[in-house]
């Protein structure tokens, strides 16, 4: 097919260009931004919509800039790089509020989006895909942007990774030796690589055996923790000290492999302290921390003189108690264990992309509570949940958070009040 001229209209909420083929189809356009005039050819047509390339570049739209990392046109990491940061900011609150709008079926505005600290260099926790090929090649790094099923090798040039941990990244290359033979066997690893207050992390999924987990710290400065993943996704402590102590939120927390912060300390903390500003007038409350994780917002609210149930099903913390109030963890699946857990004056849900369970929507509007305080990092499946949740409450305040800058993904906080009969 002959090349297509074509003006990008908007972009989608994958931070995908938008724009119109002749016949009407909508035609998505990576990588091109709001304005640009490009000429296209088109890759893959279905009956609704097409997918383009573009070929040449006839005019850039406003807010487009080179993007910073060198790599970024090879590599999957990031999408929206070549938008100034402002406009990264003003899109991810239209992707929020169309979801919302249009899938929640909700009348809101689009939301205030607090921006990162930190533009670049923000991640604390990164995944690597690493790959073995013929003549004893290893390539590791993210997958290739137009090629999915490759795998492009990215050394410290990245510029997701805080500076430690890019530091980090370089010595386990160096040190993992040749054909990468420190580390398990098999054609492909996924390498989940964190940093700490005193060292870093390495969880290692896929692959055959354990490797040569004792030497490979040896080799590795600053590397002080090794686990093991299983196909089932249970974790197997294998070198190194058992846990990784982390700073988060002004508290020190001993990680094991599966525990989890955000990968935005900075952005996150903010998160954080947005939560707990929605809850600080609560005083002997009993609640409900969903999906409570490590447990920082459930202890700080309990530091309130509140009671706060936490519910997990991989929690990395037993709980503990408080002279100003409790905090208790229910290992579980939140879907099986919320009825349980109240009555409650406050559920806090802070599930994964998935979103929740629709047992947890018919729970919560079958036993209203007089507030939930949802944290989502996906607006589709946020605006799916709310929607089925809208009889029962009413939304009393969306923010939303860039956790990640450079990329399509949100975080959002919404505030939801019970409805009274």
């Amino acid at each position: 097919m002959s090349s297509i001229e074509i003006t990008v209209q908007g972009l989608g909420s994958g931070g995908v260009g938008i724009g119109s083929l002749a016949n009407g189809k909508v035609v998505f356009l990576p990588r091109t931004a709001p304005g640009d005039r490009v000429r296209i050819r088109i890759v893959k047509e279905k009956t609704r919509w097409a997918l383009g390339e573009p070929v040449e570049w006839l005019d850039h739209g406003e807010g487009r800039r080179p993007p910073p990392c060198p790599r970024y046109e090879e590599c999957s990491g990031c999408s929206m790089q070549h938008l100034e940061y402002v406009q990264q900011i003003k899109w991810k609150a239209r992707f929020v509020g169309d979801a919302l709008r249009r899938i929640g079926k909700l009348d809101v505005s689009d939301p205030e989006i607090v921006a990162s600290p930190h533009e670049v260099r923000y991640r604390n926790r990164v995944s690597f895909t690493l790959r073995r090929l013929p003549g004893d090649r290893v390539v590791a790094g993210f997958r290739e942007h137009l090629r999915k099923g490759r795998v492009l090798d990215l050394g410290p040039e990245c510029l997701l990774p805080e500076e430690p941990l890019s530091e980090l990244w370089r010595g386990l290359r160096a040190g993992w030796g040749p054909n990468a033979k420190l580390l398990p066997g098999g054609r492909e690893l996924r390498l989940n690589l964190r940093t700490g207050r005193l060292g870093g992390g390495l969880t290692i999924k896929g692959g055959q055996g354990d490797g040569n987990p004792q030497r490979l710290l040896s080799e590795v400065e600053g590397l002080s923790s090794i686990w093991r993943e299983d196909r089932e996704g249970s974790l197997r402590h294998v070198a190194g000290e058992p846990e990784l102590p982390v700073l988060w939120a002004g508290e020190e927390i001993h990680l094991g492999g599966a525990g989890f912060t955000q990968v935005n300390p900075g952005a996150g903390e903010l998160l954080y302290a947005h939560i707990l500003s929605q809850t600080s007038t609560l005083k002997k409350a009993r609640i409900v921390d969903g999906y409570c994780g490590i447990g920082v917002l459930g202890r700080a609210m309990a530091r309130l003189g509140n009671e706060v149930v936490g519910i997990d099903i991989h929690p990395n913390s037993e709980g503990a108690d408080f002279d100003e109030g409790s905090f208790r963890v229910v290992k579980g699946r939140v879907e099986a264990e919320l009825a349980r857990a109240l009555p409650a004056d406050l559920v806090l849900l802070n599930p994964p992309r998935t979103g929740v369970d629709p047992t947890v929507c018919s729970v919560l509007t079958e036993s209203p509570v007089p507030r939930i305080i949802y944290v989502s990092c996906d607006p589709g499946t946020l605006g799916r949940d709310l929607e089925r949740m809208k009889t029962g409450y009413t939304i009393r305040g969306v923010r939303s958070f860039d956790l990640f800058p450079q990329t399509e993904h949100v975080e959002t906080v919404v505030s939801l009040e019970g409805q009274t009969s």
